[in-house]
Formats: C-alpha cells, structure tokens, sequence
C-alpha cells in the first residue's frame, strides 16, 4: 500500500477526525470553534485532530482576523480510492466465480 494511503487510513481511523472531516465536506468551511460545538470533544482535541487532517492533506486551513477556517480536500482521498479500486477488481472477479459456481451446482 502506498505511504499516501497509509496516512490517510490512520488520519481516517479515528471516529471524531472523520466525522470533522465528513462535516467539512458535507457543510463546507467552518471555524475551529463551529467544529468543536458539533464534536463532543474539547477544543484543543479538535485542534489536535485537524492538526492529523492537515498533515494527511485531508484539510487546509486559512486565517482571517483571530479565527481559523478549515475546509476539506476530498481530492486528498484519491490514493484510498485508487487502492479500493485495484480490490473492488479483485472481489468482482472472485463474486463472478462464486456466482459461476453456484449455478453450475444447481444444474
């Protein structure tokens, strides 16, 4: 596996970064303050998981004024979707085999 994808799925691995992560993609950007009233955790643990985010490039940040804005890089997701395609091919073909299988046995 890549070392691209490796730091996304432990960027990923975590419940709260992915649930930062999936309101900044379905919400757009947001403030580390409008993170933290949603994440059930405190604001510096937030700060923390951005900071895994930022470094797997999943987020950018930008400052204006004293707050800082965070919003998602889906496209930073494309190592992930490259190794589930090389296994989404692997299982198709072992389903198309299993499903040969299956109706040659009820011949």
């Amino acid at each position: 596996m890549p070392s691209d994808a490796n730091s996304l799925f432990k960027a990923l691995a975590d419940p709260t970064r992915r649930g930062i992560f999936e309101r900044l993609t379905r919400d757009g950007e947001q403030t580390v303050h409008a993170l933290t009233e949603r994440a059930g955790v405190s604001q510096p643990m937030v700060s923390k998981h951005l900071s895994v985010l930022k470094r797997a490039r999943l987020v950018r940040n930008r400052r204006k004024g004293r707050e800082t804005h965070y919003s998602a890089q889906p496209e930073a997701l494309s190592p992930l979707f490259d190794w589930m395609t090389h296994y989404a091919t692997f299982w198709k073909g072992s389903f198309d085999r299993l499903e040969d299988l299956l109706k040659r046995m009820d011949q």
